[in-house]
């Protein structure tokens, strides 16, 4: 039989060549295959033949569940900041120094970076990467903490206060500041009259205590959130020995700590928050289950089978409705790009683009404003929504890849207007690429206008010597 065939797996198939048609042919576990060809008769009973094979399959019922575990109970946090609940380890052979710090997330931009990763296609070339900008004014040292370290754990044993705190501090201490009497710590102040008490309790920390964690609070006044309470946090003290942790933190009461005093440019941390809360939310939206057919009677926004008939219970792994968001999350080693100076008109220049600019983009941060503090460049994206609370923290876990340790190299950062579809990144490119709009000239011509009104009905009341004689 003259015929032609082809090797398909660990099958041969031959096919029996006709004029023309079309070949049905089906083996073993392989759906049903096709093959078209057209005869010829110079073809010498040689034909090549085109396998045409489907490869679907069946639906798997196997899969990884649907959702995490490991952060059970999925209920809405009780505080409304990051908790930091592990510091760094401590090495005496660095200086004493901060491992946390508190801000305000403002909102996001993009940035343009050259990649310095060596075997990649992108090496030496521009990439477009997402950035989070955080307001974080100078946090203000109130205190000092010492902890013993005891068979249940560390225990605090002796706490100082500074001679004076601020009213956005003691606000935090009271429920409302509006009916209170605003007494708080005014005893504990007349203690520094007499040092002695003073010098025995820091003499007590630097003779018993293991641990020394500073007292700081945030300064929400210099932000738009609009809140008057400061957030108050102990950060770790790490580095030298107990006495020079405690006369760092001494020397710092009622001042000022800038966000460059504790990370710098390049650093790996450790951000801590609250994320953006959803409320009540199915099992689809909350746990990420699929979705059952079109036709599935009574819904299908549902887990169809939520369990055995004995034992009688759900138990806690199946995906049940809830609350979605608002929980407390620790995302660890996020790059700081930037460590941006306030004060700076040109904080957001960079070597290749020389415009003067601030970060704060055209009409602001949509739903927070303006960022007119030291801030911080965050590569992606952070917890939580604007004007919220973030907490960061010097990583636990150092990374030493190359990734971790690539130079930050900015070209370009974005500050078009967020609201919209932004097209210039300052006012004055604005300006320049319209003109003079007609607006704003007959807003000026009516300010003339009107000022010369003004000066002509109370020319008579003026010394008519002091004004100009084509305006009376």
């Amino acid at each position: 039989m003259r015929g032609a065939w082809r090797h398909c797996g660990d099958r041969m198939i031959t096919v029996p060549l006709r004029r023309s048609g079309v070949v049905h042919i089906l083996r073993g576990s392989l759906a049903w295959a096709f093959f078209y060809f057209r005869w010829s008769p110079h073809s010498k009973g040689e034909v090549r033949v085109r396998f045409f094979a489907s490869d679907m399959s069946h639906r798997k019922f196997e899969r990884p569940r649907h959702g995490s575990l490991g952060f059970l109970p999925r209920k809405r946090c009780k505080r409304h900041r990051g908790k930091v609940k592990a510091f760094p380890k401590d090495d005496p052979s660095k200086p004493p120094h901060l491992t946390a710090f508190m801000g305000y997330k403002a909102g996001m931009t993009h940035v343009v970076r050259e990649l310095d990763k060596p075997g990649s296609k992108l090496h030496k070339k521009e990439i477009v990467e997402a950035v989070t900008v955080v307001d974080t004014p100078p946090m203000v040292c109130v205190g000092v903490v010492g902890y013993i370290e005891t068979p249940r754990g560390l225990r605090a044993l002796v706490t100082v206060w500074a001679g004076h705190l601020s009213d956005e501090c003691k606000r935090r201490f009271y429920k409302n500041w509006y009916k209170s009497k605003k007494k708080a710590f005014t005893k504990y102040a007349k203690r520094y009259s007499d040092n002695k008490k003073m010098e025995a309790e820091l003499k007590r920390m630097k003779s018993y205590c293991s641990v020394i964690r500073a007292i700081c609070h945030t300064q929400p006044s210099k932000t738009p959130i609009g809140s008057k309470k400061a957030h108050v946090m102990e950060i770790q003290v790490n580095g030298g020995s107990v006495a020079d942790k405690v006369d760092f933190c001494t020397k710092m009461f009622e001042t000022a700590v800038p966000v460059k005093a504790v990370f710098t440019e390049g650093e790996m941390i450790d951000v801590i928050g609250v994320t953006k809360g959803h409320g009540v939310k199915g099992v689809v939206s909350r746990w990420g289950v699929t979705r059952l057919p079109r036709k599935t009677h009574r819904g299908l926004r549902k887990v169809a089978c939520i369990g055995a008939w004995h034992p009688a219970r759900v138990q806690f792994q199946v995906p049940r409705h809830g609350q979605k968001g608002y929980f407390h999350r620790t995302e660890m080693n996020k790059k700081i790009y930037r460590v941006g100076n306030g004060a700076d008109p040109r904080n957001a220049t960079t070597e290749a683009d020389l415009t003067e600019k601030r970060i704060t983009p055209m009409g602001g941060f949509p739903h927070y404003g303006c960022v007119n503090n030291d801030f911080l460049l965050i590569k992606g994206c952070i917890v939580g929504c604007k004007k919220r609370p973030i907490t960061f923290r010097k990583t636990l876990v150092p990374r030493t890849s190359r990734k971790a340790l690539e130079p930050v190299n900015l070209k370009f950062i974005d500050t078009s207007a967020k609201w919209g579809h932004g097209r210039f990144q300052t006012s004055e490119e604005k300006a320049k690429f319209y003109g003079p709009l007609k607006s704003r000239a007959a807003a000026a011509m009516w300010c003339v206008l009107h000022f010369i009104g003004l000066v002509r009905a109370c020319a008579p009341r003026w010394n008519a010597a002091r004004l100009p004689g084509h305006l009376i």
